[in-house]
């Protein structure tokens, strides 16, 4: 997880590794972020080696400068959230955002 600078991270979030935060971004209470889409539990024999190597599971989630996350939101791994952007409170994100957007809604669409 990397976490740039004057970035508010509002309580109960779950960050992952693989997760970037640009600057001056605002994520509200109790927004999760995955980092697998197809979690399994590696204790499981024919998981274990999909385990391995973070390069077979770890899908990357880019938050980009001035975004906004609603409190409850869900980003799905591997979703690039645009600048200046803004994800209404309880929205899965399960696609990109493009820049200066507001999505709200499960899956978030865009709403202007």
């Amino acid at each position: 997880m990397i976490v740039g600078n004057n970035v508010t991270i509002k309580n109960g979030c779950m960050l992952w590794e693989g997760v970037t935060i640009e600057d001056g971004v605002f994520i509200g209470p109790g927004v999760i972020f995955t980092n697998d889409k197809h979690p399994m539990s590696p204790r499981l024999e024919e998981a274990k080696e999909r385990y391995t190597s973070k390069e077979n599971w770890l899908i990357r989630t880019l938050v980009r400068k001035g975004a906004s996350i609603g409190a409850g939101s869900i980003i799905i791994a591997g979703n690039s959230i645009g600048e200046f952007s803004l994800v209404g409170a309880g929205s899965v994100v399960t696609g990109l955002v493009p820049d200066k957007t507001v999505v709200c809604g499960n899956p978030a669409r865009i709403m202007k």
